[in-house]
């Protein structure tokens, strides 16, 4: 592949708040704070949050897979997401493959596996 992801942005009328939110539950924290742009510093990607006018409207187009750190599992990485305000859209099964679908507290679905 000749790209390499650096960075998730994120659309949000007030970026401080949401950002905050995933620098916790990516275990990151606030790289640099702009005013209208702040960043995450995670690894394998750091988070964007940008402060647009408009708000979301839909479904997501595009939303980023987690997996599960290993001895915490796919459940009990979705009930410490949904301690700190993450919501619960579904659960999901193929053979071989078993997410959750989850919203953040901004409503940007995202799923774990």
């Amino acid at each position: 592949m000749n790209l390499t992801a650096v960075m998730v942005r994120v659309d949000r009328a007030e970026p401080q708040e949401l950002a905050r939110w995933w620098a916790t539950a990516s275990g990151g924290e606030i790289a640099q704070d702009h005013g209208d742009f702040v960043i995450v510093g995670a690894q394998p990607l750091a988070w964007g949050f940008q402060r647009v006018a408009e708000e979301r409207r839909g479904k997501n187009r595009v939303h980023v897979d987690f997996a599960a750190a290993p001895g915490t599992g796919r459940a009990g990485e979705v009930e410490r997401l949904v301690a700190l305000g993450a919501s619960v859209v579904g659960e999901h099964s193929i053979p071989g493959l078993t997410w959750t679908v989850l919203k953040d507290p901004a409503g940007n679905e995202f799923c774990i596996h």
